[in-house]
């Protein structure tokens, strides 16, 4: 599956054009989902050296991109000079997400299971209400 990833409040947490602290467990979901075999592409805004600087933060913790702000590796450059910012990928991890951005663990599981987010939720609100039920009422014969 080709995974394309957002950095800045994804990753991290937004202090833009900084490199804000780590979002828990972002670095380690991204390498086990590398190591799952999926195709993992750095999708940002950032540019030049602030990409530069994004992409080496990643790889000292061990995140080896697919590919960054492009479909594959060896995709060439067009449009004067730029990449097409039109990932084509299965999947987008993005704190900008309607409803927000589900935890990394629960990203992992999504991604593992092959189940969307309104699956989870399903699921997670059928446990809830099983959690929840109240006791059947007994009739007045049956102390």
């Amino acid at each position: 599956m080709t995974i394309a990833v957002d950095f800045d409040g994804t990753i991290v947490e937004h202090r833009y054009p900084e490199i804000g602290p780590e979002v828990p467990f972002a670095t380690e979901t991204l390498k086990m989902l590398i190591r799952d075999r999926h195709k993992v592409i750095l999708w940002t805004t950032r540019e030049d050296k602030l990409l530069e600087d994004a992409v080496e933060w990643c790889r000292q913790r061990g995140v080896e991109f697919y590919a960054v702000n492009k479909d594959y590796p060896e995709e060439r450059q067009e449009y004067n000079n730029h990449f097409s910012r039109k990932i084509k990928a299965e999947v987008w991890i993005d704190d900008r997400n309607v409803g927000g951005m589900p935890d990394w663990g629960e990203i992992y599981n999504m991604i593992k299971e092959r189940k969307s987010f309104s699956d989870m939720i399903s699921e997670a609100r059928k446990t809830s209400l099983a959690d929840h039920e109240a006791p059947k009422k007994k009739h007045w014969w049956n102390f």
